[in-house]
């Protein structure tokens, strides 16, 4: 049956349910009790649904209109509305007497039964169900109202000579009373709801400011929880044990007890878990509780199920505090240690059976065990257990024996609302002890799975695991006396922040920026198969235990570069793992791919100098594009790769920067990169500024590094004056004097000829025969192979080189060709050729995987000996153009790459230096500037940043000096030139503070993350917040990474995706998985749905008031807001095209009349930014 419109209106009543054949409908109450109205809701309400459909009686549900969609409307045979819609606050419904009361007598309920909260210890509501004609499932009216009233119950304990806390002899109306008893008996005190129970009304007071405040709103919590505001006052007692006593008694003056639980776990006075029995608890306290509980029960007479509640404090002395007549929420703890169905009982009880008829005399209860209950609640504990509200996405709970769950709205899809209290299920265990049970609730919580919603689990795990609680010594304060216990464990979520992600992939495609396209690879990478020189296969899941860093971790880095200096065959190392993708697929392998990889790597490269696999650019672009941890990817490849050295690449002073970092945070920096697993540190400056590159050098000898200082090489040593052979040993001269264990030479560019090459190695080996010499180039002009071998040739001890798939190009040289160069010499490689096409079999389908982010190049170019662009710039510059709307113009670009550099003053170009370059040269093709143009422009022109950042001094001093006066006119009224290296005046980073504000904004902070973050700091928040809303991605395979999931595709999880409509008001849509099984779902915007066109306006070049965007980007900061005055040249917005940043500054002075940007909005070159009018 229902209720329309208020009108009672029939449907048919019969249960429809085909099982309802298997339950005998004669309830074994007898026919005038059969059926019960239970006039509550959620999880109380479905347990007594549970007892009366055991006991063959019909069930009615009451909900409000905000729980119309709650569990406990199905699980009973009718369920009704309380009233029309908007008649009744959420809670107003659910105390609405005179309505529950018409619709159980509609109904034809003859019990009905309150459950805890509500109108459980409400007296009016007892009789008038009475007055009814209908049992109350409770205690009459009269005795609610003598024991629901806590100032009444007091005088009746204190009649029967059972201690109580003093207190106030009834009930306090008015604060000044409150005032008095204060004075008189001083503080803390506690202030509580003469009605009502659950914490709420309840205020400890400990100083006499918060005395009136705390009184106020005490009685307004009461008022609106109970509808009543009446409030007494108690002493408060430190530190006690708060231990009740369940009760049963009949209405034949029959009272028993169900022995003790210990609910001292307690926040807010809010129980949160409960044990029984009490552990540890003095028997002859026990007694007395018993004794004193069962004394009051019979002054009273009381009738049906009720709570004694004791405090208990360090002396050992008890106090009563109250009687709850009614059913507790942990009463389920009582019923798993002595096998008593509380609530059958008190069905019973309203039907006037009495206890021995039903079983229920002392001498037949006993205890058995312990079992505890926990509270799972729909909170958020770093957040003040503030309740959260939501859809649950996931729900798995536990199970097994000795797990007990009473629930309701627990399930995939329910609604959490804000409306009711934040009990989302209640879970006990049972077992034969006490540390047993509490392992098992341990388990059971582990076994918890809920998405979409905070809970308080992981604090109940932490409060489990504390030692008080271990022991049973836990008081009511405990958890406000202990702060260790809000440090949480931290669930991972895993599963659902892949669907996620997965999801977002299925929406909108791929965001990994630069990729063009889907991957090539559509199939699994088939992995090679090594064989030994014996012809049987060699067991690569066993890591190769001969190479270099045996030797290097035996007699350190000195001994080492001997060894290498002795080594008569050439040696290499192979770039594969970082500089090789970098050049050709803009740094964006993965580290599953490196991992897959690395222990077939550790035998057939074992002879390897080293293997070059971190650093550089691959750091940041790991967590800025392919959101992995770089320090995650080095320590999974040292523990797979043992036995070959690593190395990376340090920018000097700057770290992994583009301009001087504060001189600790290099040293950190080292320090923690050799601590995970880095060997060698290859460390340069873009300049070949001594001053930088020292410091860098000595950091990372301090870490224990092998230093491999290198000298960059730049343009045509056998034609240029500047960059000539003098030049190159007289800067190795300043290197060798830091006291260096090897020496490395850079060739960015691939512009290193093999005369060249034998020039310079020969040049330098006459001069310094003991020193290691290592030399890297790129294979842009095709002659990089000829360069190598004539460099080992002159005496070079270490060549780079990478696996054949994966060189050319801007790449280095073939591995295979550099091989068969050498071949038969004095300085022959020592590798299997059949061990190394098996390796470069993976790296040729791994190519395929990464096709998106080719860069289109088909053959070598040798006008890269006339522009000079470095071969990991190459490509990248490429792909900027193209982002930028530059991509036909791509000559013109490496055509302004020559101007720029000539601009600059010819300097060495290693990043960030060649970076410098591009930026200019691409803002010069942006904007159809020629040489001449920026020369006389200079003073009005807003370049780059890092044009900006180059001219003042950040990037260090280059040879020659800086060009003049276009430095000066670069400069003017925007930046103060700088004569010395930058990192001198540059503050301490002040490790600790960093420590803790990451660890407030992400929890726990490893050496690593602090690391990471004084390098780059917004891309370490930016990749943080990703793992926060993604969770970790790093397994997953690339082509499920990269592109979207195909319908009934399987990967380490089993996926089965399917696409819900577009929801038109919010832009989400809905993608459907199957995870392990599971069905589950997320929601995700169509950013394709959400994007809107807009339109904006051109500047008028002829206006002066008009700020133009200098090039097309987005806008990532603005300085000025509409009516700020400016001053020529102020900076009035930072725009950001790609890595490059460019400001906006003033034209002329004036007063920003209108602001046409907003942060994050992208522009076009030329669009109108701002609106200049004069003072």
């Amino acid at each position: 049956m229902a209720f329309q419109s208020g009108t009672l209106f029939a449907v048919p009543s019969t249960n429809t349910n085909p099982y309802s054949k298997l339950q005998a409908r004669t309830s074994l109450l007898g026919e005038k009790y059969n059926k019960v109205l239970v006039a509550n809701r959620s999880e109380i309400a479905i347990r007594v649904f549970r007892t009366a459909h055991e006991l063959s009686m019909h069930t009615v549900a009451i909900y409000s209109h905000e729980d119309r969609l709650s569990m406990h409307r199905q699980k009973a045979d009718e369920s009704y509305p309380i009233g029309k819609i908007g008649q009744y606050t959420p809670v107003g419904a659910y105390l609405a007497i005179d309505e529950i009361i018409d619709i159980a007598k509609r109904t034809g309920a003859n019990l009905i039964h309150p459950g805890y909260g509500f109108l459980s210890e409400n007296a009016e509501f007892a009789q008038k169900v009475t007055d009814a004609g209908m049992a109350f499932v409770g205690p009459p009216a009269n005795i609610i109202d003598s024991l629901g009233d806590k100032t009444k119950a007091r005088a009746i304990a204190i009649r029967c000579g059972v201690p109580v806390v003093p207190g106030t002899p009834g009930p306090v109306e008015r604060f000044e009373d409150a005032e008095t008893f204060v004075k008189e008996h001083g503080l803390p005190v506690i202030i509580k709801a003469a009605m009502g129970g659950g914490g709420r009304g309840m205020r400890v007071v400990r100083s006499q400011d918060a005395l009136k405040e705390s009184f106020e709103r005490a009685r307004s919590e009461a008022l609106s929880s109970f509808g009543d505001g009446t409030v007494f006052i108690e002493r408060f007692l430190d530190r006690p044990k708060h231990i009740e006593v369940q009760l049963l008694a009949d209405q034949h003056g029959n009272v028993v007890h169900l022995h003790e639980r210990d609910c001292s776990v307690q926040r807010r006075h809010q129980k949160v878990v409960e044990i029984a029995p009490a552990k540890d608890l003095d028997p002859k306290i026990r007694q007395s509780l018993y004794d004193d509980a069962i004394k009051i029960a019979k002054e009273v007479k009381y009738c049906n199920a009720g709570t004694a509640e004791f405090l208990i404090d360090q002396e050992g002395r008890h106090y009563f505090i109250e009687i709850n007549p009614r059913i507790q929420v942990e009463h389920t703890i009582t019923e798993e240690i002595t096998g008593v169905d509380i609530v059958s009982a008190q069905l019973h009880i309203a039907a006037g059976f009495s206890l021995p008829e039903i079983g229920l005399t002392q001498d037949q209860i006993s205890s058995r065990g312990f079992a505890i209950q926990c509270r799972v609640t729909t909170e958020d504990p770093d957040k003040g257990f503030v309740p959260d509200i939501g859809k649950i996405e996931v729900y798995r709970t536990a199970g097994g024996n000795g797990v007990r769950l009473d629930g309701a709205n627990g399930f995939a899809g329910s609604v959490i609302t804000p409306h009711y209290d934040s009990m989302l299920v209640k879970c006990t265990c049972r077992d034969s002890s006490y540390e047993f049970t509490r392992r098992k609730m341990i388990r059971s919580l582990i076994e918890f799975r809920v998405r979409g919603v905070k809970t308080n689990i992981n604090f109940v795990l932490r409060l489990l695991s504390h030692e008080t609680f271990i022991r049973g010594n836990c008081w009511t304060t405990f958890i406000d006396d202990t702060p260790e216990l809000f440090k949480l464990y931290r669930s991972r979520n895993r599963g659902q922040k892949l669907l996620t992600y997965l999801g977002d992939l299925a929406v909108n495609g791929s965001s990994i920026k630069g990729q063009n396209g889907e991957p090539a690879l559509k199939s699994d990478v088939i992995m090679p198969n090594l064989l030994g020189s014996n012809g049987e296969p060699i067991d690569v899941y066993q890591p190769c235990e001969k190479g270099w860093r045996n030797l290097l971790l035996e007699k350190g880095p000195e001994a080492f570069a001997k060894a290498v200096r002795n080594h008569k065959p050439g040696l290499i190392m192979d770039t594969t793992w970082r500089d090789a993708h970098q050049s050709l697929l803009a740094t964006r392998v993965r580290t599953i791919d490196l991992v897959n990889i690395a222990p077939l790597t550790s035998h057939a490269l074992a002879n390897a100098y080293s293997l070059e696999m971190w650093g550089g650019a691959t750091f940041d672009v790991s967590m800025r594009f392919l959101y992995e941890c770089p320090w995650d990817r080095l320590r999974r490849l040292r523990r797979l790769v043992p036995n070959i050295p690593f190395q990376m690449l340090l920018r000097g002073a700057n770290g992994l920067c583009y301009s001087s970092l504060p001189d600790n945070v290099i040293y950190f920096f080292c320090e923690q990169a050799k601590k995970n697993g880095i060997d060698i540190f290859r460390v340069f400056d873009s300049l070949n500024d001594i001053n930088n590159l020292s410091l860098g050098v000595d950091a990372a000898k301090k870490a224990g590094g092998v230093v491999e200082a290198t000298m960059c090489y730049s343009g045509d040593m056998l034609k240029k004056k500047k960059y000539n052979l003098d030049y190159y040993i007289g800067f190795v001269d300043k290197m060798v004097n830091l006291g260096i264990h090897i020496l490395g030479i850079k060739d960015m560019a691939g512009v290193l000829k093999p005369k060249a090459a034998n020039i310079l190695i020969g040049g330098i080996r006459e001069k310094y025969p003991d020193l290691p010499i290592h030399i890297h180039s790129h294979d842009s002009a095709g002659t990089a192979v000829a360069s190598m071998t004539s460099a080992l040739e002159a005496g070079a001890d270490v060549v780079d080189v990478a696996t054949d798939s994966m060189s050319g190009l801007t790449s280095q040289p073939s591995l295979g060709a550099v091989l068969a160069s050498v071949d038969g010499t004095d300085r022959q490689l020592e590798f299997d050729n059949n061990q190394l096409r098996e390796i470069d079999n993976y790296w040729s389908q791994i190519r395929l995987l990464y096709s998106p982010f080719e860069a289109e190049l088909k053959s070598a170019d040798s006008d890269v000996y006339n522009h000079e662009i470095p071969g990991g710039q190459l490509t990248n510059l490429k792909f900027q153009a193209s982002s930028l709307g530059l991509g036909a113009q791509w000559f013109e670009t490496k055509k302004a790459y020559i101007e720029a550099n000539n601009l600059l003053g010819d300097i060495i170009k290693v990043t960030p230096t060649s970076k410098v370059v591009g930026d200019l040269a691409q803002f010069m093709v942006q904007n159809k500037l020629s040489a001449k143009d920026v020369e006389e422009r200079a003073a009005s022109l807003d370049f780059p940043a890092s044009v900006l950042d180059f001219f003042q001094g950040l990037m260090g001093q280059p040879y020659g000096g800086f060009p003049e006066p276009l430095r000066t006119n670069v400069l003017k009224g925007r930046r103060q030139p700088l004569s010395d290296r930058p990192g001198k005046f540059l503050p301490p980073a002040d490790f600790d503070a960093i420590r803790n504000f990451l660890s407030e904004k992400f929890g726990d902070v490893t050496d690593a993350d602090v690391a990471s973050f004084t390098q780059f700091p917004g891309v370490y928040e930016d990749y943080r917040q990703f793992v926060d809303r993604y969770g970790d991605l790093t397994n997953i395979p690339t082509r499920f990474f990269l592109s979207k999931p195909q319908m009934n595709e399987e990967m380490h999880v089993e996926i089965e995706k399917a696409l819900g409509p577009l929801n038109s008001r919010t832009g989400q849509r809905e993608v459907y998985f199957e995870l392990n099984g599971e069905n589950r779902h997320v929601i995700i915007e169509d950013k394709k749905a959400a994007t809107e066109t807009v339109t904006r306006a051109r500047a008028d070049p002829s206006n002066p008031g008009h700020v133009a965007a200098p090039m097309s980007g987005a806008i990532v900061e603005i300085r000025v807001k509409e009516g700020s005055e400016v001053k020529k040249g102020d900076i009035i917005a930072v725009l950001s095209a790609m890595k490059m940043e460019i400001v906006i500054s003033a034209p002329h002075s004036g007063v920003v009349k209108q602001l046409l940007m907003q942060q994050g909005d992208s522009v076009n070159g030329g669009d109108l930014c701002a609106v200049l009018e004069k003072p």
